[in-house]
């Protein structure tokens, strides 16, 4: 607990008098790690995304704020989330992605833990030539798995195992893109572009909630998907974001196309959803293909932006739209990377001594203002809590 809290009343306040969440929720390393907690490890966060650990055996090391992860591809239909640390003397037994083949070995002592997570040996551990030891109990000794959960192909987890199961935290967002409940497919290497980002992790879910910026600051967008085709997405304490009536889908030279996904509703043909569904997920649903961005915050004023595009149908039996995948990928690329000055700069303006937070516009910035809110709430039911104890 910080020794002292930010003052959070007026970001509890309705949306045309109250203010953005204080400075110190961007700039100050006290206050990320009171968010650590209650924001972030206390909910559902997205680490990464299935398409990591394709085949079995596979294994994609993971720091999330701070906190080592490990997700291993157990068999062809299961996928689980480890922390990252042996049960011996605490070494990370995983520093880069590969293939372990059955065996998860910790490079210090070479304790063996299965791809279940079930200690397996302990060479030496009862002395040379000996390795079992009676105060040993391999049965209690295994990796400690992390609640995990895989949606929209992103791997989710709740680290301190205190959220509601995904289904029903995420039931709304379920329900609201039911339609799209179908196979998704990674595009492969080039749809797949992290941004290294000077700015907190919510500067950029804050960005991606609101379409108030498209004329300013993505014009090629807004020449077709202008600010008045768009509506606001709202769902008070789960998630946020903005939609447009005139997707346009990206179109070859000769005319191709992406398939569509199957049997979606009519509003589909020109509608297009983009979501933060909080805290650190941005995801997009439209007719043709999909994207996910997964925020990794390193610190107070650096996030890794990990963007990952899918598709309804797998690129390796369709080598025909390998063109067409590239061409998308750089058209999302620049997009989203006209948004980097922009978080930037605001990360760079929460060092003002004097900002209070900022003045929601009330019918522009609801989106935003509902994550700012939901933030506060979070943090002051820790707070609430940990007095109580």
């Amino acid at each position: 607990m910080n020794l002292k809290a930010s003052n959070l009343n007026k970001t509890l306040q309705p949306i045309d008098v109250a203010r953005g969440l204080p400075n110190e929720h961007y700039v100050d390393q006290s206050v990320f790690d009171e968010e650590k907690q209650a924001v972030l490890f206390d909910n559902w966060v997205g680490i990464g995304i299935k398409a990591d650990v394709p085949n079995e055996g596979d294994v994609f090391p993971v720091e999330f704020a701070g906190m080592p992860l490990l997700v291993v591809r157990e068999n062809l239909n299961t996928v689980k989330v480890y922390q990252n640390t042996c049960r011996h003397r605490g070494m990370i037994l995983i520093q880069e992605p590969g293939n372990v083949r059955g065996t998860i070995r910790c490079p210090y002592h070479s304790w063996c833990y299965g791809l279940d997570g079930e200690l397996r040996s302990t060479p030496h551990a009862g002395g040379p030539g000996h390795n079992l030891d009676p105060s040993i109990d391999r049965e209690t000794l295994g990796l400690i798995e992390i609640d995990s959960y895989i949606y929209r192909e992103v791997i989710f987890v709740n680290i301190s195992g205190k959220a509601p199961n995904f289904t029903k935290y995420a039931e709304k967002l379920i329900e609201r893109w039911a339609e799209h409940d179908q196979p998704l497919f990674h595009g492969g290497i080039e749809s797949a572009f992290p941004f290294d980002v000077a700015c907190n992790w919510k500067l950029a879910v804050e960005n991606y909630c609101e379409s108030y910026h498209l004329p300013w600051i993505h014009p090629g967008l807004n020449s077709y998907s202008r600010l008045e085709d768009h509506y606001h997405i709202e769902e008070r304490g789960n998630f946020s974001g903005q939609g447009t009536k005139v997707y346009r889908q990206i179109e070859a030279k000769d005319g191709l196309r992406f398939p569509d996904f199957e049997g979606l509703s009519e509003f589909w043909n020109k509608g297009a959803e983009y979501v933060a569904f909080f805290p650190n997920v941005l995801f997009a649903a439209q007719r043709d293909h999909a994207y996910a961005i997964i925020l990794l915050p390193q610190g107070p004023n650096r996030t890794i932006e990990r963007n990952e595009i899918f598709y309804s149908f797998n690129p390796e039996e369709k080598p025909e739209f390998s063109e067409l995948i590239k061409e998308n990928a750089k058209l999302w690329k620049g997009v989203l990377a006209e948004d980097i000055f922009v978080v930037e700069g605001m990360q760079k303006g929460r060092s003002g001594i004097h900002f209070d937070g900022g003045k929601f516009a009330p019918v522009m910035d609801s989106p935003t203002f509902l994550f700012h809110e939901w933030i506060a709430l979070k943090v002051e039911e820790a707070r609430i809590s940990a007095k109580n104890k």
